[in-house]
């Protein structure tokens, strides 16, 4: 890219896990285009930021992580099922209660870097209001499925289903009104950061991340029902699917002539106290005519998860990889797998823990690309869910007519050329 169409951007994120990849992507993407780009996140990002060509800040102030001890977790989601305690969690711990700290760190990087379009988490509400105060272009990134209350579809939390009579939809407008009654009661935290920075204050708390540019939604529309109500100012613009900088390539201890299903495990990539789900997944896998691959990522030694003859247990392995020979995937129905898993046509049994993956469930179910089951399963439920999704067919067809959507970008947008825009490039079609 010549000198002139070359743009500065900086990105703002947090350390919440599965965000981490995709919003890196969009770095690498920026970078690879030939636009500068400056990382403000946790220090744990860091050096997989710096990595890809972009220089970096740490937060100081504002919450942040030093290292990956579950510790130092925001939200510590595992401590609670109630979805409405990780709400207010998320509301207090990250989203409104640190705003002005976000906001203050947000303004010195601008003032540092002086980017042409601010690139933030769609959580971080103190840097989105840092950019409208700077008056500069802004484009919030979504790394999963729709995440803000929408027409027609049911409040993020527990995993509804879509209505489909009076009853549910009942259920829906009660749910919606506790969703934003927990939400509102951060507004006034918010609009103290935005006094602070002299903008006006808002009447509603989703209007913080309303009001941006863009928000780009890095989901496929076809996945996500959600996507038929979203704002004008939204634009799907598919997943992004690039595997974390610490998952290397894998081998897997079979002969190449070694036909029987292979099972991928996969759960959060942080700490939700998944062990002894593992550990039941392995039981229900050892029971089966299957191979099966568990990668335990960074918040487990791989050798408190015992393998067994059929199942290799190993720290981290590419999911891509692996994923082009799978038959089905065990997982916690975190966005970035799911989407990863599909991507490859492979189906799915998902064991949700929390945060958005109950939704992400849901919508899985919606489409038969897969069983749901509670992260309580015995192991024999999880063993006749794997062979109930291996023996109908049903299941693989689906997913991979989404896996083809996905790789064809059905309904999405340009990722880079959406943020080109921002900045004031020309990216009409030649």
């Amino acid at each position: 890219m010549d000198a002139g169409r070359t743009r500065r951007y900086l990105l703002t994120m947090w350390e919440g896990g599965g965000n981490v990849p995709p919003e890196l992507g969009v770095a690498r993407r920026l970078i690879d285009r030939g636009h500068e780009v400056h990382v403000l996140a946790d220090p744990t990002i860091g050096r997989a930021a710096e990595a890809l060509g972009a220089s970096f800040s740490p937060w100081r102030d504002a919450p942040h992580h030093t290292s990956l001890d579950p510790s130092q977790d925001l939200i510590k989601d595992w401590e609670t099922k109630n979805p409405f305690v990780m709400m207010r969690r998320a509301r207090d711990q990250l989203i409104a209660d640190p705003a002005v700290a976000f906001a203050s760190e947000t303004v010195r990087a601008i003032d540092a870097f002086r980017p042409d379009v601010v690139v933030p988490d769609a959580f971080l509400f103190g840097s989105i209001m840092a950019a409208q105060a700077a008056r500069l272009p802004t484009a919030l990134l979504v790394p999963n499925i729709w995440l803000l209350p929408s027409k027609g579809s049911p409040s993020i939390g527990p995993g509804f289903g879509l209505a489909k009579t009076v009853l549910g939809r009942s259920r829906d407008a009660a749910m919606l009104a506790i969703v934003n009654r927990v939400f509102g009661a951060g507004l006034p935290a918010i609009n103290a950061a935005r006094a602070d920075l002299g903008l006006s204050p808002l009447s509603s708390f989703y209007d913080q991340a309303l009001g941006a540019d863009r928000i780009l939604v890095l989901s496929s529309p076809l996945f996500d029902y959600a996507s038929s109500s979203v704002p004008s100012n939204a634009r799907y613009v598919g997943p992004i699917l690039d595997d974390p900088d610490w998952a290397g390539p894998w081998e897997g201890p079979w002969p190449p002539d070694d036909r029987r299903p292979l099972v991928l495990v996969g759960f959060s990539s942080t700490y939700q106290n998944q062990g002894p789900v593992l550990r039941r997944v392995i039981e229900a896998l050892a029971t089966l005519p299957v191979r099966a691959v568990v990668t335990v990522g960074q918040m487990l030694d791989a050798r408190e998860v015992a393998a067994t003859a059929n199942v290799a247990v190993v720290a981290a392995a590419s999911h891509t990889q692996i994923l082009a020979e799978a038959d089905v995937v065990v997982t916690h129905c975190g966005h970035g797998t799911v989407m990863k898993a599909l991507a490859a046509g492979v189906p799915m049994v998902c064991m949700p823990m929390g945060r958005d993956q109950n939704d992400t469930a849901a919508r899985l179910v919606h489409h038969g690309l897969g069983m749901r089951l509670p992260p309580r399963a015995s192991a024999a439920r999880i063993a006749r869910a794997v062979q109930n999704v291996l023996d109908h067919q049903s299941f693989r067809t689906n997913a991979s007519r989404m896996g083809t959507a996905i790789a064809n970008g059905e309904g999405t947008a340009d990722l880079v050329v959406e943020l080109e825009a921002l900045a004031g490039l020309d990216v009409t079609p030649s």
